[in-house]
């Protein structure tokens, strides 16, 4: 049975290789905004519970992603990557919008979980760097299972706002500095707990890009000391870019709804 999966899972090499913005990258981008768009224009006149509970589904079957893939690995990479624990902000973010969905403490931070995780994995599905250094086959695993995760969790932020948009109002953004905050922290005790050396095995992790500068910018040496706090800001400045663009929204519906508009 190990065999079989293996030969399944597996990378596969040679022939024709996945890269960014190639055409098998437009077409997974292609697939999550037709889907983003069929459930929007599906819903969009649901009740409330209806479109709920499809955002229930959506956020369980990217968290059902996330977990089957570490069971999955042996099968596929012979090990299990620990690089894949939920110390960024895609995958943190993916456990954190599907708790908000089911414990009752967490509800009000549900919409501000899905816009964290929104950016985050946007930003991936656009380039995912990680992928293309593979040098795979586009429907090996790695590349299914990797866009497929990032374009769900990216479809789930994009309709979370789109039905629940109204719960983001300027004077509760505070709970974004939060979640962005513990996050950071959250990251750095995991580089510190899971960097270093043991035995003959060394490996550096960069969880939430608190150690060094995915862009290249700041040198390696002055890059913690800088990127927390940037990312802080940087986070939370796309947020509000996203604020703005909700509430410009929902002014514009309730000018055209207006009875003098009527």
């Amino acid at each position: 049975m190990y065999s079989l999966l293996n030969g399944l899972l597996s990378d596969r090499k040679g022939g024709v290789a996945f890269t960014c913005f190639g055409i098998w990258h437009w077409c997974y981008i292609a697939v999550a905004v037709l889907a983003a768009l069929a459930i929007f224009f599906g819903y969009k006149n649901k009740s409330e519970g209806a479109r709920r509970r499809v955002l229930n589904v959506i956020v369980g079957i990217v968290f059902g992603l996330y977990i089957a893939d570490f069971f999955l690995m042996p099968f596929a990479y012979g090990e299990i990557d620990i690089e894949k624990l939920p110390f960024h902000a895609c995958t943190s973010m993916c456990v954190m919008s599907f708790l908000s969905r089911h414990v009752r403490r967490l509800e009000n931070y549900a919409v501000h979980f899905a816009l964290l995780g929104l950016i985050s994995n946007l930003v991936y599905l656009i380039y995912p760097a990680g992928v293309m250094w593979y040098e795979v086959h586009p429907l090996s695993y790695r590349v299914i299972q990797t866009l497929l995760f990032h374009a769900v969790m990216t479809v789930y932020g994009v309709l979370t706002l789109a039905f629940e948009g109204e719960r983001l109002k300027f004077k509760k953004c505070y709970r974004d500095v939060v979640i962005i905050v513990a996050l950071t922290v959250w990251a750095f005790i995991g580089n510190t707990l899971y960097s270093g050396a043991a035995g003959d095995y060394s490996r550096e992790f960069n969880w939430f890009f608190l150690n060094q500068d995915p862009l290249g910018v700041f040198p390696e040496a002055v890059a913690p000391y800088i990127m927390p706090a940037l990312n802080v800001a940087v986070f939370f400045a796309a947020e509000m870019m996203i604020y703005s663009v909700c509430f410009c929204i929902r002014r514009l519906t309730v000018r055209r709804t207006s009875p003098k508009f009527a």
